[in-house]
């Protein structure tokens, strides 16, 4: 489980040392694309298997469906970690999450995220409003936790 936030530099070559527990969990490989919300998201290699394969089955006729075919596959690549525990985000992802010399690596749970500061300070904005969150997470059915 992806889990907390960390801020890491990125080296002049696009280079991002990701955390150790969670190289543990991913083993060698990640797969990392771009996200819906102005970031990256890194997926284990079960998981990001998973997902194209739900994708795949998507109407392939359907305009949203090849829309979000792009936006995942085009934008995704599978990487390896070096042996310093590094991955080298390719370029056109580093504009796409709007990535310079510092980045925001955050767990949610099954996967992570990497953030631009600017970015993750407006995520952050967002889901720091009290009476906002009330509203938005009420019709969430969280009440059966035991």
């Amino acid at each position: 489980m992806f889990l907390g936030q960390y801020e890491h530099t990125i080296d002049e070559k696009g280079r991002i040392t990701i955390p150790s527990e969670y190289r543990d969990v991913l083993g060698d490989l990640v797969y990392l694309t771009r996200g819906f919300d102005g970031n990256l998201v890194a997926f284990p290699s079960e998981l990001f298997n998973m997902l194209s394969t739900r994708i795949e089955t998507i109407n392939f006729l359907d305009m949203n469906s090849r829309i979000l075919r792009r936006l995942i596959f085009s934008n995704a690549k599978g990487l390896k970690f070096d042996n310093a525990g590094r991955i080298l985000i390719p370029a056109f992802l580093r504009n796409a999450a709007n990535l310079n010399d510092i980045a925001i690596i955050a767990g949610n749970s099954e996967y992570f995220e990497i953030w631009s500061p600017e970015n993750w300070q407006s995520q952050e904005l967002t889901y720091s409003d009290i009476q906002a969150n009330e509203k938005r997470f009420s019709a969430l059915d969280l009440s059966t936790l035991p």
